[in-house]
């Protein structure tokens, strides 16, 4: 019977880090791959030898360690509810979108919205003009430019401005009688056959909204929007494209999702007009609400140490897009997920590899009402503006941001369902991956002219 048991246990063992390291090799972690492996012989010859030479080692010391194993399972994996908590979530003040770095990044010296802006906030002009003594995102001379990645994002973003057009558009005079009951999972389903993976809807918030907009062609512009709903979508980033940051793939990744995102937000907004209701389309630089707020009250995720949208199945790996409307819509009812900000306070990881030191190692603190991590945006930026790229090295090591497999979704059910297994989670990683693990190389379909800098950090 004791035999029988280890048995079945080396059996559970070996083949699940049998599959850890096949997935993983799948994965191009070849790390990893090789540490699952190894992991698995040497745990199954932890329980074989103790079952093979009885003579040697008491049953009782292998009954033990079948017990510690079944145990640790249990204690891992089994559910446990959270202690119910207040957590302020309503920002106190509205965000002005001049004072986003993309904004400032825009204002051009000894001009009329240069100098009153800086009069109204001195102290950034220091910092500002830190980030202006580089070359600028996409821009050739910085640390990883490439002329054929760079100018092929430069080209997304092109498409992106040039279909601005689109986010508002008249509405059909005729309004078409509609079931919310209908109309909420029709929507979703025809975001989600567009590409997106996600989608949730949630009613407009005051504190979703900026107070004035902030791009060129918008600045100044008070925020006037009386929709009353907000529906929310998120694509997928390339997982190995992600993993090359803070390189060039990984700003091409980012900038064909923008694309990508702002389409099918574009196409729902114009799918709405013609029925009758307003709408319009939040895509890259025509945003007049705080995306990852909104996707959060519409139950997509959280907002990690990291200061991105922080999805259950993928984690920061994602681009958002938002159309605020006045189709009356059934809101998604949020749940929230205090494993995964649990699981950020332990990790750092994010913080430990990123190259500005922009994300704080600190617990999260209040901030306008909100208890959350604030990032060092001035830091983040500047170091954009030097590497040419949006960086993303804080995405690309998020132990969530793997791929959504049977591997890693049985690892975030034990970091939803377990404290313990939240901490035991952060130092597994760790070991099958590298705290401070390399950027992935280039692909082969793709060598540039700096393919040899780039397969080393």
């Amino acid at each position: 019977m004791l035999f029988t048991l280890t048995i079945i246990t080396v059996s559970i063992i070996f083949l699940s880090m049998l599959s850890g390291s096949i997935i993983s090799f799948i994965e191009n972690e070849r790390k990893a791959a090789i540490r699952f492996f190894i992991s698995g012989i040497v745990l199954s010859l932890i329980f074989f030898i103790p079952a093979f030479f009885p003579w040697y080692i008491p049953n009782e010391i292998t009954t033990g360690i079948n017990i510690l194993f079944y145990g640790f399972l249990l204690v891992l994996f089994f559910p446990r509810p959270f202690t119910k908590r207040k957590e302020g979530i309503v920002p106190r003040e509205k965000i002005d979108e001049r004072d986003t770095m993309f904004s400032r990044d825009l204002l051009e010296p000894n001009t009329k919205n240069f100098n009153t802006y800086y009069s109204r906030n001195p102290e950034r002009k220091l910092k500002d003009d830190k980030f202006r003594k580089n070359p600028g995102i996409l821009k050739e001379g910085t640390l990883f430019y490439d002329k054929h990645i760079f100018n092929a994002a430069e080209a997304n973003f092109d498409i992106i401005t040039n279909n601005r057009a689109f986010v508002t558009g008249p509405i059909e005079k005729t309004t078409k009688k509609l079931e919310p009951k209908s109309t909420s999972p029709f929507i979703k389903q025809l975001a989600k056959k567009y590409g997106a993976i996600n989608v949730g809807i949630t009613k407009l918030k005051t504190e979703h909204l900026y107070s004035y907009r902030g791009r060129s062609h918008n600045y100044g512009e008070k925020v006037e929007n009386t929709h009353q709903f907000a529906i929310a979508l998120t694509v997928e980033m390339d997982h190995d494209l992600v993993r090359n940051a803070p390189y060039a793939l990984s700003v091409l990744e980012s900038s064909r999702q923008y694309v990508r995102s702002g389409m099918i937000a574009l196409r729902i907004a114009q799918y709405i007009r013609r029925l009758g209701y307003d709408a319009r389309a939040h895509i890259d630089g025509e945003y007049e609400v705080i995306c990852p707020l909104v996707a959060r009250d519409a139950g997509l995720g959280e907002i990690g140490r990291m200061g991105l949208l922080m999805t259950p199945e993928i984690g920061p790996r994602v681009r958002i897009a938002v159309v605020t409307t006045s189709i009356p819509l059934i809101p998604d009812k949020r749940t929230e997920d205090f494993s995964m900000i649990d699981f950020c306070k332990t990790c750092k990881k994010c913080a430990e590899v990123c190259p500005s030191k922009a994300i704080p190692f600190e617990d999260r603190k209040e901030i306008y009402g909100v208890l959350r991590w604030q990032i060092d945006q001035e830091a983040c930026f500047t170091y954009w503006t030097k590497a040419g790229t949006d960086c993303a090295r804080c995405m690309s090591v998020c132990p969530y941001s793997h791929p959504n497999n049977f591997l890693h979704s049985i690892v975030r059910y034990g970091i939803k369902n377990s404290p313990v297994f939240r901490k035991i989670a952060v130092k597994m990683d760790d070991f099958f991956y590298g705290r401070k693990p390399k950027p992935l190389k280039l692909p082969k379909w793709y060598k540039s002219e700096k393919s040899n800098s780039e397969s080393e950090t």
